[in-house]
């Protein structure tokens, strides 16, 4: 396959060293055109925060794929820059809705009953109000490691700038917030590294305390973008991958784009072109790709959001430490986003059961991200949704890019929309893990395709479906052929699953009592059972009462390997045609899935 390198826009030069972050005239500031009316230069309310949300979408939107392209760090899998882009665009849309719906403080009137002066600015939503909700958006749409670490930053202002800001000056304010910021985020990462984002928030830090003595809050920030800049261009220094490969970070350059907007935001004025320039690092060719076994390092990366005691919290970053690296568990007040690579996806999500309560669950195979660290576009990949970790790792494995769903959660469009967007192709399969998940596939599909995705949903409504489409998908064939061909291979396969009734029911099989096994044949109770063997004898023997050549199990985390062997040695000795595999759908899959095909 032939390695391209990210797409430049017109007029960009072919030998782009770092990415152009708010790019801009060279030589001097301007006025931006076009964009939200700037603040007084000490000014911090809520439409200062507003302005920055927007401006920081719109910066990491033009440097996303620059930065993708530099990612080499902790490893090169060229998703920094739209990591960076899809947390912004997250928190960009909690506070958006939290700014429509924001409390309307107690104003007072004239004489005629309309608010005066005092009266009308109470009605605006607070400073306190805007930071929290921005903080909040960013935490629970935190992507990878370098969005991760940005919603801690972004938690560490909210944590000063959410407080009543009382006689403090502005300016002091938020230097007191970019060094919180900056404390969070050293605290969050099990072991800070520096020549990184976290290096980059210091030095900007550092840089605001210095201005903030005599200066406004818009002088503040400048000089703490000043600050970050300088200190993203001596990163190849400080950390080996970088200097090796010729590049700066690539978090720290989102980070510098994210402060380029928060000076911008404050002062009216477009920051200074480009991240570190005039400090350039001779770059011989763009960095070259390697995989996590290539790099010896995990092969998954694991985020989920968790709902958890602190205690709980602590003992968990402790075990995942053992498990990993790259560990970053970031929030607070009960709400946590957890990121970790591992080799045991499983485990990582077990010690967040453990913990607490875990969701938005998210597992990435970095043999996935191959294509994106070369910065190739592929002609056509395949994102699947699966019920259990197991499943995902088996879909991973077979080249495709998985969003995992436990039974009764539903992915949003959002989610999926993501998933699309990693698997980095100009075409796409969907398959959807069950007949409740099709609505958001298709929204899904609806904006890849604005995007110039060319995007089909498989309406497979099990995983065993899904699993069938996968193993007869063609990249090499045409679109339209893989299409027909997979969907075929999912419409021929009948799927059954076995579950627990949780409460005594009616069903098309009869009443069941709390307790029973229930076996289901294509989404309808066609037995009830009193244990896992007999049920799924009964099941199977009703599915291949209509022929079939090859049955796929799919074990719960619970169900024994003896179990497998059982029916296996039951379809050999009534179907002696019938081939078995057998498969662990890990945690949070059904106890027992069946295919037949």
């Amino acid at each position: 396959m032939t390695a391209a390198g990210p797409a430049r826009e017109p007029g960009r030069p072919a030998d782009l060293r770092y990415p152009a972050v708010n790019p801009g005239p060279h030589e001097e500031e301007r006025p931006v055109p076009h964009e939200p009316q700037p603040q007084s230069p000490d000014e911090l309310d809520a439409q200062a925060v507003r302005t920055w949300s927007s401006l920081a979408v719109a910066a990491l939107g033009r440097a996303r794929e620059d930065i993708d392209a530099i990612n080499v760090y902790p490893v090169a899998d060229a998703d920094t820059g739209t990591n960076l882009y899809l947390t912004a665009e997250s928190a960009d849309r909690a506070l958006a809705e939290a700014l429509g719906n924001a409390p309307a403080g107690v104003s007072g009137t004239t004489g005629d009953g309309r608010p005066d002066a005092a009266g009308r600015a109470s009605l605006l939503p607070t400073l306190s109000h805007a930071v929290r909700a921005y903080a909040h958006g960013a935490l629970i749409g935190a992507r990878g490691n370098s969005g991760t670490i940005l919603a801690q930053l972004l938690r560490g202002v909210a944590d000063v700038l959410g407080e009543e800001p009382g006689d403090r000056a502005p300016g002091p304010l938020l230097a007191r917030a970019l060094t919180r910021a900056a404390e969070e985020a050293y605290a969050a990462v099990a072991h800070p590294v520096e020549g990184t984002m976290l290096t980059i928030a210091a030095a900007a830090a550092r840089a605001g305390e210095t201005a903030a003595a005599a200066g406004t809050a818009a002088d503040v920030a400048l000089a703490a973008y000043d600050g970050a800049r300088a200190a993203l261009a001596d990163t190849p220094g400080q950390l080996a991958e970088l200097g090796r490969a010729g590049v700066v970070d690539a978090g720290g350059c989102g980070l510098v784009a994210v402060l380029g907007a928060l000076s911008q935001a404050l002062s009216g004025r477009e920051p200074a072109a480009e991240a570190v320039r005039g400090r350039a690092v001779p770059v011989p060719q763009p960095p070259q790709p390697c995989d996590a076994e290539e790099q010896g390092g995990p092969a998954y990366e694991v985020i989920y959001l968790l709902e958890a005691a602190e205690p709980d919290v602590a003992r968990l970053r402790e075990r995942l430490d053992g498990l990993g690296d790259s560990l970053v568990v970031v929030g607070g007040d009960g709400l946590w986003n957890v990121h970790v690579h591992v080799d045991d996806p499983g485990a990582a999500v077990e010690a967040g059961v453990v913990a607490g309560r875990p969701y938005r669950i998210r597992i990435t195979y970095f043999g996935d991200e191959r294509r994106r660290a070369r910065g190739e576009r592929v002609q056509r990949a395949v994102v699947a949704v699966v019920p259990g970790e197991g499943l995902a790792g088996l879909c991973g494995e077979a080249g495709a890019t998985t969003v995992l769903a436990p039974p009764g959660e539903v992915p949003d469009t959002a989610e999926l929309v993501d998933a699309i967007r990693r698997a980095h192709a100009r075409e796409v399969v969907l398959l959807p893990g069950g007949a409740d998940q099709r609505a958001a596939a298709a929204a899904a599909a609806e904006q890849a395709r604005a995007d110039g995705v060319r995007v089909a949903v498989i309406p497979t409504r099990s995983a065993v479906q899904g699993l069938a489409a996968l193993a007869v998908h063609d990249p090499e064939g045409t679109f339209d052929e893989d299409v027909v061909a997979m969907t075929a291979a999912a419409g021929a396969t009948r799927y059954g699953e076995l579950a627990v009734a949780e409460r005594q029911s009616f069903t098309s099989a009869g009443i069941c009592q709390a307790g029973d096994v229930l076996g289901l044949i294509d989404g309808d109770v066609a037995v009830i059972g009193s244990g896992l063997d007999d049920t799924a004898r009964a099941v199977l023997e009703r599915m291949l009462g209509s022929g079939g050549e090859l049955v796929t199990l799919v074990l719960g985390p619970e169900v024994p390997d003896s179990l497998a062997a059982r029916l296996e040695a039951y379809v050999q000795h009534g179907h002696l045609a019938v081939d078995t595999v057998t498969y662990r759908g890990g945690r949070h899959c059904a106890p027992l899935l069946i295919g037949v095909e």
